[in-house]
C-alpha cells in the first residue's frame, strides 16, 4: 500500500461569506482521511463581508488552517503567490473559495507523481457571460501562439509539486501566474495530466473573475510574460537550472 502523501490546498478567499464554511467542511472531510499531513491555505483577499470572520471560528477547530490577509485587494495573481510561497507539504493545489470545484475530483490522484502539473479543466462554462468565454478563448490563443502552451484550461484548478515550485521564480502577479508557472515547469520536463472537471453553479455571490481591472492587468503583463519566458529559457540552456 502506497504511503501517504501529505497535501496543501490554497482556497483564494474573496468575499466568500457564504460558501467558505463549507469549501473547508469539504477539504476536511474528503481529505484528512487519505493524507499524512493536510495544511489549508486560506488566502483572504481583502473581504469586506464575514469571511475572515468565519474563517478565525473554524480555525479554533481545524488548526490545519492557515489564514493568509490582504487589508486591500490585490487580485488573484498576488493570492496564488502568496498561497504557493506558504505551503509546506510535498503537494500544493490551488482551488476557488466559491465552491463552483467539486472536491471529490482529487481523490482518484491523491498520489501525485514527481514533475507533475496536474490541470483539471471546465467541461463547459455555462455561466460565464459572453464576455468571458471570448476572454478565456483569446487567452488560449494567445498562450499558444507566444508561450508554446497548448492547456484546455489554463486557469483552472491546478497541482502541483512543491519541491517542483520551488525550482523556479514568480514573476508575475497577475492572473497570468499560472501561465507563467505552467509554462516554466513544462520547460523543466514536467509531465502534464488534464482532467475533464464539472464547473458547479455558484452556491451565493457573484463571479468576480473577470473584471476590467483584471482583464487589463492580464493583457498588459501578457508582453511581460513573454520576455520572462524567453529569459528563463535561455538560463535553462545554460545549464543555470537542475
Amino acid at each position: 500500500m502506497a504511503e501517504k502523501p501529505s497535501w496543501s490546498v490554497i482556497v483564494l478567499c474573496y468575499n466568500e461569506e457564504s460558501t467558505i464554511e463549507y469549501v473547508i467542511e469539504r477539504i476536511t472531510t474528503l481529505y484528512k482521511p487519505l493524507v499524512s499531513e493536510l495544511e489549508i491555505i486560506i488566502v483572504d483577499d481583502g473581504s469586506k463581508d464575514k469571511s475572515v470572520e468565519l474563517v478565525k471560528a473554524a480555525m479554533k477547530v481545524h488548526p490545519e488552517i492557515k489564514l493568509i490577509k490582504h487589508k486591500k485587494n490585490k487580485g488573484i495573481g498576488r493570492s496564488l503567490v502568496d498561497g504557493y510561497k506558504n505551503a509546506t507539504k510535498e503537494n500544493v493545489m490551488n482551488t476557488p473559495g466559491d465552491a463552483q470545484w467539486d472536491y471529490t475530483e482529487l481523490i482518484p490522484h491523491i498520489h501525485l507523481k514527481d514533475k507533475t502539473i496536474l490541470s483539471f479543466y471546465r467541461l463547459e462554462n455555462t455561466s460565464y457571460s459572453l464576455f468571458r468565454n471570448i476572454l478565456s478563448f483569446v487567452n488560449k490563443t494567445l498562450n499558444q501562439i507566444f508561450l508554446g502552451i497548448s492547456m484546455k484550461d489554463v486557469n483552472w484548478v491546478k497541482a502541483y509539486r512543491k519541491d517542483q515550485l520551488d525550482r523556479i521564480d514568480f514573476e508575475i502577479n497577475s492572473s497570468l501566474i499560472e501561465t507563467e508557472i505552467c509554462s516554466k515547469l513544462l520547460y523543466l520536463d514536467n509531465h502534464l495530466i488534464e482532467v475533464k472537471s464539472k464547473y458547479l453553479e455558484r452556491k451565493a455571490g457573484v463571479s468576480k473573475g473577470a473584471s476590467i481591472k483584471i482583464v487589463w492587468q492580464a493583457f498588459r503583463e501578457l508582453f511581460k510574460l513573454i520576455f520572462i519566458i524567453r529569459g528563463f529559457r535561455k538560463r535553462v540552456s545554460a545549464g543555470l537550472y537542475n
